[in-house]
């Protein structure tokens, strides 16, 4: 149980990863720092989009609509950390203790 713990945390960051650079390329794309015109621009942001649109749709539906700010992604950061909180609280019973 030990490891599910611990591929669970793994997943979480991951996740967490991809969201802070799908975040930070979306800034970069919109201050034109980085062109979508570019090849590996373009695969690297059309992958990101493909991996998190599903985590970000639900939340968008529920959310108002902010005008140009996109709020999905900071709820979904809260929802990994606060799912990070409770494995972590609850880390005795995949350790048996």
């Amino acid at each position: 149980m030990q490891s599910l713990f611990q591929i669970l945390m793994l997943l979480l960051d991951v996740v967490w990863f991809f969201i802070i650079a799908h975040v930070i390329m979306s800034w970069l794309i919109n201050f034109q720092v980085l062109n979508l015109r570019q090849p590996i621009v373009a695969q690297i942001w059309d992958g990101l989009n493909r991996l998190l649109e599903p985590l970000y749709r639900p939340i968008r539906q529920i959310l108002p609509n902010m005008g140009g700010l996109d709020l999905a992604p900071l709820v979904v950061l809260i929802g990994i950390y606060a799912l990070r909180i409770i494995l972590a609280n609850n880390a005795g019973l995949f350790y048996g203790y």
